[in-house]
């Protein structure tokens, strides 16, 4: 088939998309550490949730770990973006560990929320998914039982707290924006006095790449979302799409696992990206598309971000 005999699609290109300034920070904190330090250093954990971040990272001479005693004593150590509990910076220290934290700020921010709340006397409802890297290391900020995690309305219902018990909330920070303020209305509506964030704890990338979505939803037959089937923010922007009007909405990794007979009749393609996933995977696709239809481009821009958040003065040159 010849370029100009292509079938036509136009492209709704959601923006903001892709990486966050929290994401951004994490992969130039394991950069900088491998420019200075030298190969190998270790990483706790994905550093975020995208194979093909890792798997770069791992090319430039980063060795991904569980846990802390597959670190050996005289090499540095990153903990991931989603941050981690207390516990694991205090065995680090035990062993004299080098270790750098590469926790999202924003993350820090409700770890610091839940300690005052804690210190405060306070019960702490957080919102979030369990077995999350960033639900285990915002519980693991305090002792055993000062956190409840709930995970739906439903939940809210069932916990085993009168009216008046002094609670507060908070919430994992790449959450779906309309499910967590159902979950906040429920838990204002059952304990009137709970304490809240003076800001949400939703993350502002998480919040406009969910609102970009939701802009051009309605406006596509199909809508593709690349990212990491591990990764929260994606998984929480597909199904964003399909709520607000696109069902046809898939989330790929890659475009070289598309299933392309899936868009044979689509005139009009969504896509977006996690705030874990590299602009270069939406250029593939991009070129994917290119190679297959006639493209005609339109970035559908909701709101400019102009954030950044500083890597750690012992890494500045």
């Amino acid at each position: 088939m010849t370029a100009t005999s292509l079938p036509p699609i136009t492209i709704l290109l959601a923006s903001p998309r892709g990486f966050c300034a929290g994401v951004d920070r994490a992969i130039q904190i394991v950069e900088r550490a491998l420019e200075k330090h030298g190969a190998p250093v270790y990483v706790r954990h994905e550093i975020v949730h995208n194979r093909f971040v890792v798997e770069s990272l791992e090319a430039k001479g980063a060795v991904f770990v569980k846990e802390l005693d597959e670190v050996p004593n005289d090499r540095p150590v990153v903990f991931s973006a989603h941050g981690v509990p207390k516990s694991v910076p205090h065995a680090a220290k035990e062993r004299a560990l080098y270790y750098l934290d590469a926790t999202c700020p924003l993350v820090s921010k409700v770890h610091r929320e839940v300690e005052h709340h804690q210190e405060s006397g306070r019960t702490v409802i957080l919102i979030g998914h369990a077995g999350h890297p960033e639900v285990i290391g915002t519980m693991g900020q305090v002792p055993e039982g000062s956190v409840i995690l709930v995970e739906t309305v439903e939940d809210v219902a069932n916990l085993p707290f009168d009216a008046n018990k002094d609670l507060a909330y908070a919430t994992q920070t790449t959450l779906s924006v309309d499910e967590v303020a159902d979950i906040i209305i429920a838990l204002k509506k059952r304990f009137p006095t709970i304490c809240g964030p003076k800001k949400e704890d939703i993350c502002y990338a998480t919040t406009n790449r969910q609102l970009a979505v939701k802009t051009i939803a309605a406006q596509v037959d199909h809508m593709i979302v690349i990212g990491a089937a591990n990764s929260s923010n994606s998984v929480r922007l597909m199904e964003t799409a399909k709520l607000h009007g696109c069902p046809e909405t898939r989330l790929y990794p890659r475009a070289s696992q598309i299933e392309w007979d899936w868009l044979k009749n689509t005139h009009r393609l969504g896509i977006s990206a996690g705030a874990s996933a590299p602009e270069v995977l939406v250029d593939e696709l991009i070129e994917a598309c290119q190679e297959r239809f006639t493209v005609t481009m339109e970035e559908v821009r909701v709101v400019e971000e102009n954030i950044h958040f500083n890597i750690p003065k012992s890494l500045v040159s």
